[in-house]
């Protein structure tokens, strides 16, 4: 290849011809934003445009774009192990220590980790773990996994089965048998006036009735439901699921792939309510997206399982890259970049001023919900506020106006439910974004609200 740069257009051109796009569509890429340099919370086009980072390219780069310290990680673990298999009988050094660093931060009950290379491979190998542990207690029948409507855990064929957003399913079923779904902890919808957490968790356990325990292997859940529109439970609902859990003995699997490593004011988000879960599965920000990396922490209880094991019942997951030195490596100088600058307490100061500026938005009629934790927050859109009628469409045309405007974020397309529901707008900046910024995204979704609903 010549050193003479392509031409904006003729990358577009190639970009059509040559290459399939997650949620793709060809239609979408006509005028895609073609990305050049990222520097802090802001993110630079070929054509010379400035956009505000509003969620963190996908939920993931926690520490901010341009961070020398990553590459320069990279690079050193590239000149001495760029890789090396981490299969039984083989691992390296910064796989090791990356194992020890993140169950030092997590829950109290942690105890392992198994990696892999994104999010959706963490929540698979979720439920693989989940199955052995089942067969290692002499109870292979508990295979089905519970998750909840809205629920978004990937789109691989399992995870695509737990994930309960239908528009991922359409064109791909059938599902894989022996995932069913709850209803969500979704104050702003919830039916009634009774406790959303407790009835909520109380739906879990009807179905762990109804299906039959002895055939229910875990229950996953989000801390924060991400892609499904930022919904935050209330404070009863998750003591409420691990006690459901617990009495039923059934597993309980955290799905902390956005909410990990800081993101919403605590390394792990369940700590907010004081659960412990017994997997975790994590990706994203680990390496705050500079390259792959995910995972699974295992708690005492299910790693004991896999220690006491007989060879014939040896942990038979595997993946190539599983411990891959390189991203371990990254995902270390991750970490100590959070720990020096204090961004997971950061992320809960700054957290709780994004969330009191979208507050202010409520005066526009089409506000109906404003809602968040930490740097992860969401603005719900109606019709009407009083009957809170979904509003379809309209975040759609939001989200090109605040593009227009030189703000990125996504938005949650409404659902005819049960509960139906408005088109969400969901923002997750970079937990180092200046709070000038976080000013600007609250103003630039403000003006982008009122002229779509002008």
């Amino acid at each position: 290849m010549d050193d003479v740069i392509p031409s904006t257009d003729l990358l577009r051109d190639l970009d059509r011809r040559r290459l399939v796009h997650p949620l793709h569509h060809p239609k979408e890429q006509a005028n895609a934003h073609l990305f050049v340099r990222g520097e802090g919370a802001m993110l630079h086009t070929a054509d010379g445009r400035e956009y505000i980072d509003g969620l963190s390219a996908l939920w993931n780069v926690n520490i901010g774009h341009g961070r020398k310290e990553l590459a320069q990680a990279a690079a050193r673990q590239m000149e001495t192990l760029a890789y090396a298999s981490a299969y039984a009988g083989f691992s390296n050094e910064p796989a090791i220590r990356l194992a020890e660093a993140i169950v030092a931060r997590a829950y109290p009950n942690s105890a392992a980790v198994y990696f892999t290379t994104a999010g959706a491979e963490s929540n698979e190998s979720a439920f693989k773990t989940a199955r052995y542990y089942w067969k290692r207690m002499g109870k292979p029948g508990k295979v089905k996994i519970i998750s909840r409507r809205y629920g978004y855990h990937g789109v691989t064929m399992a995870a695509m089965s737990a994930t309960a957003l239908p528009g991922y399913q359409k064109m791909f079923g059938p599902l894989v048998p022996n995932f069913v779904q709850a209803a969500p902890p979704y104050p702003y919808r919830w039916p009634g006036n009774g406790d959303c957490g407790i009835e909520a968790a109380d739906a879990v356990e009807s179905l762990i009735e109804a299906e039959g325990a002895d055939t229910i292997a875990a229950v996953i859940a989000e801390p924060v439901m991400g892609a499904g529109g930022v919904i935050v439970p209330p404070a009863t609902y998750f003591p409420r699921l691990r006690e459901i859990c617990d009495r039923h003995d059934v597993l309980l699997i955290a799905d902390e792939v956005i909410t990990g490593f800081g993101r919403t004011g605590r390394w792990f988000a369940l700590g907010h309510w004081d659960v412990t879960p017994d997997i975790v599965s994590f990706a994203k920000g680990v390496t705050s997206g500079y390259l792959p990396l995910g995972g699974i922490i295992l708690s005492e209880r299910v790693h004991t399982a896999l220690e006491e094991a007989p060879m014939d019942e040896r942990y038979m997951h595997a993946a190539t890259y599983s411990g891959h030195p390189t991203c371990c490596a990254v995902g270390l100088a991750n970490i100590d970049v959070i720990e020096r600058e204090g961004l997971v307490e950061r992320s809960a100061a700054m957290g709780r001023k994004l969330l009191a500026g979208l507050e202010t938005l409520r005066s526009l009629p089409v506000v109906g919900d404003v809602r968040g934790l930490g740097m992860l927050a969401a603005v719900e859109l109606v019709t009407d506020q009083a009957s809170r009628t979904p509003a379809p469409g309209l975040g759609a045309k939001v989200v090109a106006a605040a593009t227009a405007r030189g703000l990125i974020l996504r938005q949650r397309a409404g659902a005819d439910g049960p509960p139906a529901s408005g088109d969400s707008l969901c923002l997750a900046p970079p937990l180092m974004t200046p709070e000038p910024v976080l000013e600007r995204i609250v103003q630039i979704l403000g003006e982008s609200i009122a002229a779509v609903t002008a």
